[in-house]
């Protein structure tokens, strides 16, 4: 890890110091249904909020009132999706829908409608994911055009596009194809952990929102790899070698690069332990280094990542090792994303965070999209009973679009009168 052992220390007790305040924006519960868990008071719940609605200002203002009308507190939105920005960015081209309105900052916009009503927002930042299986970004300052590179490949292209310069426009065709086959694996494309620049810019915009705007906390999301059949770029490949080469005798150093002959699953495929540790450590510098500079800057400002709810599948199949993340400090909280309609399963997936992390430093991700309005409500009592501080819905913008009614009401408005009492 990067910084030394005695700075680790010395702001891990300046994390602790700060965990003291409350995490989530207090705000007065409602009343608890009939055999329901009555939440603490200052329960976290919150509304992913997909970049989609905040194209649009008049969009914006809706969103946060629903938000208040229904008695959320918490609202993540997505200010970096595919590799643009939903903010006034000097990193990251402007998202169309944004670039279209001069002038229109989305972020700032809802920041000043949230905060005066009492609502929290935290920038929810996609890590890896630049591009989707879709038509490619046309702006050449993204990321995509300007650093195809960059890009993380699968085990399957590795031998054919080690000969292809990535310049060439077939190069990411090639990988748009491939994930475009293999839809059920992965959602896009990805950029590649292992590189410094990758670190390096991620790093910038997240310093970049910390400084540029008074958010309440900064999300990380899509911060592993798609699986473990990535990545076998050609840099990401010798720079495991070189990385294990310190570990390997004479020897077998020789012997290695005997047996390889230019192949680039060779090295791979001869460590498979060491090659996993080193792609789960390329995620977790990042969120180290991401976590104490903002820290740094800004002690109060919450830092949280939504994670595979599943510890085993997170980190022994996503390199996602939010575990270790949230027992060395790097986050103040973890949002399991336990989407499922199975209750049983939700519980279960919850009350696991909960026992690694703590019930304060687990906001339980709800896929309202995968189940009933009643098991929406079901699982906010589950995760209550469970400890959860909070509860997070996936997502605003499926709940008023095709979320279905409970009662009379609309869902979101339903959802909350009956978990949270509604409005103040």
């Amino acid at each position: 890890m990067t910084p030394g052992r005695a700075a680790r220390w010395t702001l891990l007790f300046t994390l602790a110091l700060a965990a003291c305040r409350p995490v989530g924006a207090p705000r007065t519960p409602g009343p608890a249904a009939a055999g329901e868990t009555l939440p603490p008071a200052d329960e976290v719940r919150g509304l992913w909020v997909v970049r989609t609605t905040l194209g649009d200002p008049d969009a914006i203002r809706e969103m946060v009132r629903r938000a208040d009308e229904a008695g959320f507190n918490t609202l993540l939105v997505q200010v970096r999706g595919r590799g643009d920005a939903y903010y006034r960015s000097d990193l990251l081209p402007l998202a169309p829908a944004v670039a279209e309105r001069p002038g229109f900052d989305p972020l700032a916009l809802v920041i000043d409608e949230a905060h005066r009503r009492g609502i929290e927002v935290h920038a929810w930042v996609n890590t890896y994911i630049v591009a989707g299986l879709g038509d490619l970004p046309e702006d050449p300052r993204h990321v995509v055009r300007a650093h195809p590179e960059w890009l993380a490949v699968p085990r399957d292209l590795a031998r054919e596009l080690r000969a292809v310069d990535p310049r060439d426009p077939a190069y990411v065709q090639r990988l748009l194809a491939w994930a475009r086959e293999h839809r059920d694996r992965v959602e896009g494309l990805y950029l590649s952990p292992a590189r410094p620049e990758v670190k390096e810019r991620i790093y910038r915009v997240w310093m970049e929102l910390a400084r540029g705007y008074e958010l309440d906390g900064i999300h990380f999301d899509y911060v592993r790899y798609p699986g473990p059949d990535f990545d076998y770029s050609p840099y990401a490949v010798d720079r495991f070698r070189r990385w294990v080469s310190r570990r390997l005798s004479p020897a077998r150093r020789a012997e290695l690069e005997r047996a390889s002959g230019g192949d680039p699953l060779a090295w791979p495929d001869a460590l498979p332990g060491p090659w996993d540790e080193f792609r789960r450590e390329q995620v977790s510098e990042l969120v180290e280094r991401v976590s104490y500079g903002v820290k740094a800057d800004r002690p109060d400002l919450l830092v949280s990542a939504a994670v595979f709810a599943d510890p085993v599948d997170a980190v022994r199949y996503r390199y996602q090792d939010w575990p270790s993340w949230v027992a060395e400090g790097l986050l103040d909280v973890v949002a399991p994303m336990a989407y499922t309609p199975d209750d049983e399963r939700f519980r279960s997936l919850v009350a696991d965070a909960v026992e690694r992390a703590g019930p304060r430093r687990v906001w339980a991700g709800i896929g309202a999209y995968q189940t009933t309005p009643q098991g929406t409500l079901d699982k906010i009592d589950i995760a209550r009973r469970q400890g959860a501080h909070g509860v997070l819905l996936f997502s605003y913008d499926w709940a008023v679009s095709e979320g279905g009614p409970i009662g009379d009401e609309p869902f979101l408005l339903g959802v909350g009168r009956r978990a949270f009492g509604g409005r103040r």
